[in-house]
């Protein structure tokens, strides 16, 4: 079998589990609530009472959903727990956290309704997408599958020659195996799929896969990537001048062309089928009205240059990334994906998104943090086993936050909401000042 085809079978296999295909298609059609009824509504997003928050912490605990590591007081931190997290450490910053939902996904790893943390200070994002969670659980929930998983690094070695070059690129492609070796043992959760081999002049980029298991990543693949290097350079017969770890070939926080063509991360795609009545009920809007808007928003982004074509990813990235212990700096490439809108024959509203540059994970990094555990776990997305599940979470509140934008463009409500939501509410009139 062909390399391409054995990625194919591994993304399958990957995707099914232990089901089969048809049980697969099962788990991803819609579940309307009037067959199985939502979990309760939040009290509405603009009562800011301390009411409104006891009763949506004791809902939330109702469901088995904690939020007492969440509270304004927060929860002390021992400096020490830090080390690998910062560096001169002198406080924490508190950015606020709202919740989103129910939110409904059909999703292969992630299955059920979710109350989604949103950690923002820009009023009106939590109410957006819990607008468009609210449309998506109505419609009978978002089919959301994760396919592939690769996170790159990209060294350069650096020849007398271009005949060296050649040499030592001819001597690395039959050598997958050494190489495999060499990353396990840096990891038992580091795995090299792939290696793509770039000659300019004299130089050879490697642009070197990998798969990280729960975790991001980003520094797992560095190691592996040093290890591959120094396997390398002991019994290359022709030896490099110099060679760099990284030659920023591989995307790492940045929006790029390959990325988005191929992958980066996780790739996950989230599909809904809105019925027009659930659209006009909830948002304003039609469907029509909202492929019009999309097609001439598509013709905005080519204009623009813009890698891919979509309304507001980095917003719900940013504020799920802050609460959940993420690296922030990965929305610059997680938030490059497409958005596509179209009329059914029903003359319901089809919506999908596609971010091929989810950097995800639920072990290491930030996610033992108090908060971010606490935030993970609300989702049921702490520990092991959980990366895939959070990556298509993420989809699905992408997904609504897409719909809840266009629908706002597309009807005209857009600074309407913003003049609701964003504005700061005085206690008293006389706190309003003189500017």
């Amino acid at each position: 079998m062909t390399a391409p085809g054995r990625s194919a079978q591994r993304t399958l296999k990957r995707i099914l589990g232990d089901e089969t295909a048809s049980e697969t298609a099962r788990r991803l059609s819609p579940r309307l609530p009037a067959d199985a009824p939502l979990p309760p509504a939040l009290p509405p997003p603009t009562d800011f009472s301390a009411q409104a928050l006891g009763a949506r912490q004791a809902l939330l605990e109702r469901l088995g959903l904690s939020t007492r590591e969440l509270g304004p007081e927060g929860g002390p931190i021992a400096p020490e727990t830090l080390a690998g997290n910062t560096e001169n450490f002198v406080g924490v910053a508190r950015v606020p956290i709202g919740v989103a939902g129910p939110l409904r996904i059909n999703g292969t790893c992630a299955h059920g309704d979710f109350y989604v943390p949103l950690a923002t200070t820009e009023g009106a994002l939590v109410a957006s997408y819990h607008r468009g969670a609210h449309v998506i659980s109505e419609s009978g929930g978002a089919a959301v599958i994760c396919t592939t998983e690769s996170v790159a690094r990209a060294p350069v070695f650096v020849f007398e020659t271009l005949a060296q070059a050649g040499l030592f690129l001819a001597w690395v492609l039959p050598r997958m195996e050494s190489l495999q070796e060499a990353v396990a043992a840096t990891s038992r959760h580091c795995e090299l799929t792939d290696l793509k081999p770039s000659l300019i002049g004299r130089e050879v980029y490697l642009l070197l896969e990998f798969t990280t298991g729960d975790a991001a990543g980003q520094n797992m693949v560095t190691f592996a990537a040093e290890a591959v290097a120094e396997r390398l350079l002991e019994s290359s017969p022709v030896k490099p001048c110099r060679w760099y770890v990284e030659a920023n070939m591989s995307g790492d926080k940045k929006a790029t062309v390959g990325t988005f063509a191929f992958a980066r991360g996780k790739k996950v795609v989230a599909e809904v089928i809105v019925p027009q009545q659930v659209l006009k009920r909830l948002v304003h809007a039609t469907p029509q009205q909202m492929t019009e808007y999309w097609q001439l928003s598509m013709l905005g982004a080519i204009q623009s240059g813009a890698i891919g074509m979509q309304g507001q990813y980095a917003n719900a990235l940013a504020a799920l990334f802050i609460a959940c212990g993420q690296d922030v700096a990965c929305v610059s490439e997680a938030s490059v994906g497409l958005t596509r809108m179209d009329v059914t024959g029903a003359g319901d509203l089809y919506v999908s998104v596609v971010l091929p540059n989810l950097i995800v994970g639920t072990v290491g990094g930030g996610t033992g943090l108090p908060t971010a555990r606490a935030c993970l776990e609300l989702l049921g997305c702490y520990g092991e086993g959980r990366a895939r599940k959070l990556a298509e979470i993420v989809a699905a509140t992408v997904l609504g936050g897409e719909i809840s934008i266009t629908a706002a463009l597309s009807s005209g409500t857009f600074s309407r909401a913003h003049a609701v939501y964003g504005r700061r509410q005085r206690k008293k009139a006389g706190e309003r000042g003189r500017g």
